[in-house]
């Protein structure tokens, strides 16, 4: 388990290079933006579901408006996403839920969040997190996964290991932190291909980095 000064550290360093208050790069002007666009976001890019969503919002302003869509028509607007299917199917299960057991309004707890269809706890945490200040965990996506492996946190490439395995570490007042800074981190520097190291801001101390420590 790396040690306590080192987690600090580490949290430190990329708190300083990305900012202390950043947010999800998904563009929403309130909570069903936020919901929908988080929902559609998996397997896909931050760009990609801009350019879905900002068509979408314009054409559905409420859950009830997605819950009561004609799925073909949903589907054609989500075409454009991997697996726009199976999203379409799970935005118009979770609307429907939504609109109905919680009045129209995205829940707040966690428990209440996964058991919307296609709501995993990623995608909980985030929702959470950036729509109410509320940390329940850490989201763990491919980019934060990778970082954290890469950082000595975890070994396993199950997001549910290494998201356990951050709680531990960090306490949590940190978690939205650790979260929205290992994403950056892993778009910025620490990527899947072709990491660079020389120029990312822990790469004296992470033990997989690629530079040499100088010895002069």
């Amino acid at each position: 388990m790396p040690s306590d000064r080192y987690a600090r550290l580490v949290l430190s360093r990329l708190s300083k290079r990305y900012g202390y208050n950043i947010h999800t790069q998904l563009r929403h002007q309130n909570m069903t933006h936020l919901f929908v666009a988080v929902l559609l976001s998996p397997q896909s890019t931050d760009a990609q579901t801009n350019k879905t969503t900002e068509k979408l919002f314009r054409r559905f302003k409420t859950f009830r408006d997605y819950a009561n869509a004609d799925p073909k028509m949903l589907r054609r607007c989500l075409s454009g996403m991997n697996y726009y299917k199976t999203k379409a199917r799970h935005l118009r299960e979770s609307a429907r839920i939504i609109a109905g057991r919680f009045h129209g309004r995205v829940p707040k707890t966690l428990s209440e969040l996964i058991e919307l269809p296609g709501v995993g706890r990623k995608v909980a945490n985030v929702v959470l997190n950036e729509g109410y200040g509320i940390d329940e965990g850490i989201a763990v996506d491919t980019h934060a996964g990778r970082v954290a492996r890469r950082l000595g946190f975890s070994r396993s490439k199950d997001p549910y290991k290494v998201e356990m395995s951050l709680l531990r570490i960090y306490p949590r007042k940190d978690w939205g932190r650790v979260s929205n800074t290992f994403i950056e981190l892993g778009r910025d520097t620490c990527k899947a291909r072709n990491k660079e190291c020389y120029r990312c801001a822990l790469k004296d101390i992470c033990p997989s980095s690629d530079v040499k420590p100088n010895k002069n």
